[in-house]
């Protein structure tokens, strides 16, 4: 089998080191040793060590945001939000130097936007089901904002209740608390969400400007008050 290209054996040996030991064990030494490279090669490819451990924590995030994406849904959009929540708080609090690494700076990356992704589609079913009280992308925002904090919180401090809490919390302010009949807006909004979810599927029905012109109309409704 082909040796893998120096810098991925790099990439791969710190992201286990991160992974089973924290950023501590991210040493020069031990990163050249698990590579079977020297260690000037880290500073040619990395520049420093700053840039190893992104690169290793951004790894730990791609192999994680690969094998949710390959994860089958079920029936019920509402378990597999609520699995898709309980997985990611699972990642951080197991993941706590790389997931500190990944959120605490202000830069988005090329994985996390691939999570948001994830978590969209999962809000666009709940949306689907007439369940969503908000736009996918409010939804999204609030989920993920909340779960970034219950990982910091669980890393600072366990906390058994905190995240199925913090997510029944979000779901009351997200999504409607009862499938029952409500007057006026509050009836109509979920609808007009659930079929501005799926108005991308009628391009072979309606022209761009009627698509056009009817999210506006949704778009309105779904934010109606009274």
């Amino acid at each position: 089998m082909p040796k893998l290209p120096v810098r991925e054996r790099i990439v791969r040996a710190a992201s286990e080191l991160l992974t089973k030991s924290g950023r501590e064990a991210v040493s020069t030494r031990a990163v050249s040793a698990a590579a079977d490279a020297q260690p000037p090669a880290i500073y040619r490819q990395f520049q420093d060590m700053s840039g190893l451990l992104q690169a290793a924590a951004l790894q730990i995030l791609k192999d994680y945001v690969r094998d949710k994406a390959k994860r089958r849904l079920s029936d019920d959009p509402m378990e597999d939000l609520r699995r898709g929540w309980d997985e990611h708080i699972a990642f951080g609090v197991n993941n706590p130097d790389a997931y500190a690494i990944l959120y605490s700076g202000a830069e988005e990356t090329e994985p996390a936007r691939e999570g948001i992704a994830i978590l969209e589609a999962l809000l666009t079913r709940v949306a689907e089901a007439g369940k969503l009280r908000m736009n996918v992308q409010a939804a999204a925002r609030l989920l993920h904002a909340g779960g970034t904090g219950v990982v910091f919180s669980l890393i600072a401090k366990p906390d058994p209740a905190l995240s199925s809490s913090m997510f029944e919390s979000l779901l009351a302010t997200i999504t409607v608390a009862s499938p029952k009949p409500k007057p006026s807006a509050q009836r109509v909004a979920p609808r007009a969400i659930a079929l501005r979810a799926v108005l991308p599927a009628t391009s072979n029905t309606l022209t761009d400007g009627e698509r056009q012109l009817l999210d506006e109309w949704l778009e309105r409704l779904a934010n109606a008050k009274e």
